[in-house]
């Protein structure tokens, strides 16, 4: 049997994304490796520090740590020394000398860097939602969302929903084919959430034709056939009626105004709810 390395121990104040980060880019330059990496977070007390130098020493392993409370970096480095347990710390050094080059003494909070810039990483987190319930994807995390798009293929669902992620919006959207009932789970939502994408059968048609061209498709097809636009174009209207949704008509519109609109109606609802 392949016996596994020993770990490595990312031992952490806050969530320890940089040091697993780091990690992970040395581990990278060993592709054929396989290192368990263990991530040790939000690291507050003593005890914390004395069981996971208890788990490296019975592993062989290695701790990683990015410590800034001073007490616990200290701490952490001498049980590591008496156990006989390589740790290799990440901040110390370069605080210490940022100490002395600026004549005082650092803040010591653990995920401060993560607190000054929370509204990056609601950012990203809006970002990697869309793109996971992008297409009708994953409907158990749709009640997750801030907003909802539905409309046929093509309206442009999928460009809005990640120009609202940029802007901080967690957004899920959820396409509408003719010849299939729309997923259950859109009418177990909150319909104040969900937004329903008109717009006019020509201009629809328009952006197919161009898609159509783009993918060297043969034509015509259905998909692209007025008549049945239309008719997708009208069940769509009759479906957001029938789920009680509010709609925005994009027809001419750039996305910016769409999106303003959108945020306009969905803050006015949700103002004192802090999903907002």
């Amino acid at each position: 049997m392949e016996t596994k390395p020993p770990p490595i121990y990312v031992v952490s104040g806050g969530v320890g994304a940089s040091g697993e980060q780091l990690v992970y880019t040395v581990l990278a330059q060993f592709p054929e490796s396989r290192v368990p990496v263990i991530t040790v977070s939000h690291v507050r007390q003593p005890e914390q520090i004395e069981d996971v130098v208890a788990q490296a020493h019975a592993t062989c392993g290695t701790i990683v740590h990015t410590l800034v409370d001073g007490h616990l970096r200290d701490y952490l480095v001498q049980l590591a020394q008496e156990q006989g347990v390589v740790a290799i710390d990440l901040m110390g050094a370069l605080m210490s000398r940022l100490a002395e080059l600026l004549e005082q003494e650092p803040a010591g909070h653990p995920g401060l860097y993560r607190q000054l810039h929370q509204d990056y990483f609601e950012r990203v987190a809006s970002i990697d939602f869309a793109m996971a319930h992008d297409d009708g994807r994953n409907p158990e995390g749709w009640p997750l969302a801030d907003i909802v798009l539905v409309g046929p293929s093509r309206v442009g669902k999928t460009p809005l929903s990640m120009y609202l992620s940029v802007l901080g919006w967690k957004v899920a959207n959820v396409p509408l084919v003719m010849e299939l009932a729309p997923p259950p789970e859109l009418f177990q939502l909150d319909p104040r959430r969900v937004i329903g994408l008109n717009i006019e059968p020509g201009q629809l048609l328009g952006h197919r034709q161009q898609r159509q061209r783009h993918l060297g498709a043969p034509g015509p097809t259905a998909y692209t056939d007025p008549a049945a636009i239309y008719e997708e174009v009208e069940a769509a209207r009759q479906m957001f009626k029938q789920g009680g949704f509010s709609t925005i008509d994009v027809t001419d519109k750039p996305i910016e105004a769409s999106a303003d609109e959108i945020i306009t109606l969905i803050t006015r609802r949700f103002k004192s709810e802090s999903r907002t």
